[in-house]
């Protein structure tokens, strides 16, 4: 296989020691874009191997979406010679991985600094709760206390009174691992001039706070606050998929020319005049109006009859669909951002795959996730050699 058909990131060698999600799904991110992604776990592995595992092989539902693609090694760090078998393997490394509490890496001899020394080039990515600046820096995290401390918790449960909600998603793991790539190849970028690694920190806390903030500050962004926080459309209590004569549909009029074919769509002249209207400043103030007036409408016809009309008047609209439809739409089917996976254990799997695409060099599917220390011996024999032919 050439190294267009694996991928822009054939030959990059990743070493992730991350657990659960967070980690995980950085290394998924690397390993669909043709990095050889070595994943190095305890005895009895990752955690998440154990979660709705349906066939007893520490392969459950999460293991096998955020695993695929990559080696697996079973070390016991507190092992000297394990611990010397991962220090060679990071020595050999591009990139260094892992989700420990920085404390924790300084006290297995896995900190940037210690290394750093044997390999210069390293790019070390670091990814816990707390900006270690902060009083919380040694505080654990995982996405539910993320979501609470970062806003969205809060946010979720709207601005009415009701009670805070979590996203039914783990969106901070997965969102910070879509930062830990950011900044892991962006280092290497600047490697490739410099010649040196560099130590890359991705703090769960402080990503979900600037990614919350950006839509949600509203008034607050002036110093002192200038009107409230949030958006008020996000926040509208009307703003949620609309009620239609058969199911359920989503609905986003937005610009001036979709206003003005909805509003002669459903005959009301009198809003095409109506001088609150005419800006997307103006609706933005009396949403809440405009939003209770689609949810009005919207019952009198069927959920196909009216994606028909709004899609005749380029007005954005989706029926409303569960995971599992998700999969056998027209549009997932095309793409093929879902991937038929043969699995050696499990037989045929159907997975998310890369939905980035490249015009030159196209990633190949990345393989199916792989059992526990699947290629433990491998890996040990070649530091073994390694360690008898430096001796």
């Amino acid at each position: 296989m050439s190294a267009a058909d694996r991928g822009p990131l054939s030959g990059l060698r990743v070493v992730d020691m991350s657990t659960t999600l967070m980690g995980p799904y950085c290394g998924l991110l690397l390993a669909q874009l043709g990095a050889d992604v070595i994943k190095v776990e305890r005895p009895g592995g990752d955690i998440v191997r154990d979660i709705s595992d349906r066939s007893g092989h520490g392969l459950g539902d999460f293991y096998l979406n955020f695993n695929r693609g990559k080696r697996s090694v079973v070390l016991d760090v507190s092992n000297d010679a394990d611990a010397a078998i991962l220090r060679e393997m990071i020595a050999d490394a591009d990139v260094f991985s892992h989700n420990l509490r920085p404390a924790s890496a300084r006290k297995l001899g896995l900190s940037y600094d210690s290394l750093a020394s044997s390999n210069p080039g390293l790019v070390y990515c670091s990814m816990h709760g707390f900006d270690q600046r902060g009083p919380w820096r040694d505080k654990p995290a995982y996405d539910d206390t993320i979501q609470a401390a970062a806003g969205i918790a809060a946010m979720q449960g709207g601005t009415t009174g009701a009670p805070p909600m979590y996203v039914k998603s783990p969106i901070a793991d997965k969102t910070v691992g879509v930062f830990a790539v950011i900044g892991v190849l962006t280092a290497l970028y600047e490697r490739a001039s410099s010649g040196l690694g560099q130590e890359v920190s991705v703090p769960m806390y402080e990503t979900m706070v600037a990614f919350t903030a950006m839509d949600q500050q509203g008034g607050t962004v002036f110093d002192p606050p200038l009107g409230p926080k949030g958006y008020a459309r996000m926040e509208s209590p009307h703003r949620r998929p609309y009620q239609t004569a058969d199911g359920y549909i989503a609905v986003m009029v937005y610009t001036d020319r979709q206003w003005a074919s909805f509003f002669t769509l459903i005959e009301r002249p009198d809003l095409l005049a109506d001088d609150r209207l005419l800006t997307i400043g103006g609706r933005t103030e009396n949403i809440d109006e405009l939003y209770a007036l689609v949810a009005e409408v919207l019952p009198t016809r069927t959920t196909e009859d009216w994606l028909h009309i709004l899609d005749s008047l380029d007005i954005p609209a989706a029926p409303v669909m569960s995971i599992d439809e998700v999969v056998k739409t027209p549009q997932s089917i095309a793409s093929g951002v879902f991937e038929s996976v043969d699995h050696p254990v499990l037989g045929l799997l159907r997975q998310p795959g890369m939905p980035v695409t490249f015009g030159r060099t196209p990633p190949a599917p990345a393989g199916p996730a792989v059992l526990l220390g699947a290629d433990s011996a491998a890996i040990r024999d070649h530091y073994d050699h390694k360690s008898g032919a430096q001796r």
